[in-house]
């Protein structure tokens, strides 16, 4: 069941949250080596400088007209990527709880809803709602308040993260669907066993809304969700390793795709880690 934000006290972005923000990333540029937006293959960490990968997911719908700023905002998230020392890993998903009222999203998943629906239990949350940010798997962001953003961001840039790989991600030649790929861990030294996902997201989708709360509006996402596959699971004391092969919808274009893989401890709970990378294409 959705409830307005009114009745879940959410705040709207308004325009000076945006400024605020906006401000955010402006500062927290000046302190790294390049200005404005990173180039499409920054995202992917620099070797000589590791940073502490942060998981944002955005649970979002293009039937919802309070989520366009929110989607606004994780691409800001993943293009200027404005926190020090840390490397913010965008999702978004999309739910499908709005899709009967006027406007049935095209990147909404029963799965993602599943996925957003365990959370509120373990956050506390009565129900759903969109916008929701959660940042690795334990907190929630909230829009309006720029400073909480900032110091939720920077704490989850100082925690402790297993450190994840993820091999050469290759399109099988005789089946441009099938994206293979291989994962491996360091040792997972939490008190707690985890699960291993890999997502397989799309870069940049674009929308035309003919109906609903955001009818007539021409809609940008980033990092859109498709499949969301538990792929193993992490022991305590053990690493891991292991091939994959993750389906493509037919006609996605490879070089608009990433994989995200992530270790989480069941529930869903605590993100203990996360890696990005695209397919070579």
């Amino acid at each position: 069941m959705k409830m307005s934000r009114e009745a879940l006290g959410l705040t709207l972005v308004s325009a000076s949250a945006v400024v605020f923000c906006c401000l955010l990333f402006s500062s927290a540029a000046l302190s790294r080596s390049a200005c404005g937006p990173q180039p499409r293959g920054a995202i992917e960490s620099d070797k000589s400088a590791p940073e502490t990968p942060v998981l944002i997911e955005l649970f979002t719908s293009e039937g919802c007209s309070s989520c366009p700023p929110a989607d606004i905002f994780l691409q800001k998230l993943d293009t200027s990527q404005p926190i020090s020392g840390a490397q913010l890993i965008v999702l978004s998903e999309h739910v499908t709880y709005w899709d009967h009222d006027g406007w049935k999203d095209p990147n909404s998943s029963p799965s993602l809803t599943d996925r957003q629906s365990s959370y509120e239990s373990v956050l506390g949350e009565k129900t759903v709602f969109t916008p929701q940010l959660i940042v690795d798997g334990t907190q929630q962001m909230r829009l309006g308040n720029a400073q909480q953003i900032k110091d939720l961001l920077q704490k989850a840039a100082t925690a402790p993260k297993v450190p994840i790989r993820i091999g050469e991600v290759t399109v099988d030649a005789g089946n441009p669907t099938a994206l293979r790929a291989h994962i491996e861990t360091d040792a997972n030294f939490d008190k707690h066993n985890a699960d291993v996902y890999v997502a397989v997201a799309l870069d940049h989708v674009e929308s035309q809304v003919l109906r609903g709360e955001n009818g007539g509006r021409h809609l940008v996402h980033v990092a859109v969700v498709l499949e969301l596959t538990k792929v193993g699971k992490l022991q305590k004391g053990k690493t891991f390793a292991q091939d994959v092969q993750l389906k493509l919808k037919p006609g996605t274009d490879p070089k608009n795709v990433r994989l995200v893989a992530v270790v989480q401890e069941s529930g869903p709970g605590k993100v203990l880690g996360a890696a990005l990378r695209r397919p070579t294409i």
